[in-house]
């Protein structure tokens, strides 16, 4: 007896207007951040510019939430961090109630650095928005922020609502 198949249900014509603008804008904006990356290549990997960040937005680390942070064994995540202090980017000091444990935190350089890579991606983004219409740019707030909020990317604003654990 033939079997019978479902046929799959046409896209959504909608849907995929709006998939593909959003690839689109990501593809500007992995650009803005490749570019950015650039600009401090010749003093840090992009896996150091990973730690920096992640101190930047989160506070002082230890070495195994870097390592969870970067995907990679703790041998690696300290080699890297040795690395930073070495470079005067992060500073390394012991944990006064826990001597198994270092607490990272950013030097004012290391914080100098991620600042001038944000900055430099805050300018190409503003100059792409300051391209638009105005009336799409009013819409642009509210829709960023629904997506980000749909992938579950946590506000700027609440970052210091969160109750980081490393």
């Amino acid at each position: 007896m033939p079997t019978c198949r479902a046929t799959p249900p046409a896209p959504d014509p909608a849907l995929t207007r709006q998939v593909d603008a959003v690839m689109a804008a990501a593809r500007v904006l992995v650009a803005v951040v490749a570019t950015s990356i650039a600009e401090v290549e010749d003093t840090v990997s992009v896996p150091q510019l990973r730690v920096l960040v992640m101190m930047a937005t989160q506070g002082p680390l230890n070495l195994v939430a870097v390592a969870e942070g970067l995907g990679v064994h703790p041998s690696n995540a300290t080699r890297t961090v040795e690395r930073l202090v070495t470079a005067g980017l992060v500073d390394r000091r012991d944990v006064p109630t826990d001597r198994r444990h270092v607490a990272l935190t950013l030097t004012a350089d290391g914080q100098e650095l991620v600042d001038s890579v944000f900055e430099h991606r805050r300018a190409a983004i503003e100059r792409v928005i300051a391209r638009m219409p105005e009336s799409k740019r009013r819409a642009l707030p509210s829709a960023l922020d629904s997506f980000a909020d749909a992938a579950g990317e946590v506000s700027e604003e609440h970052v210091g609502d969160m109750q980081w654990t490393h």
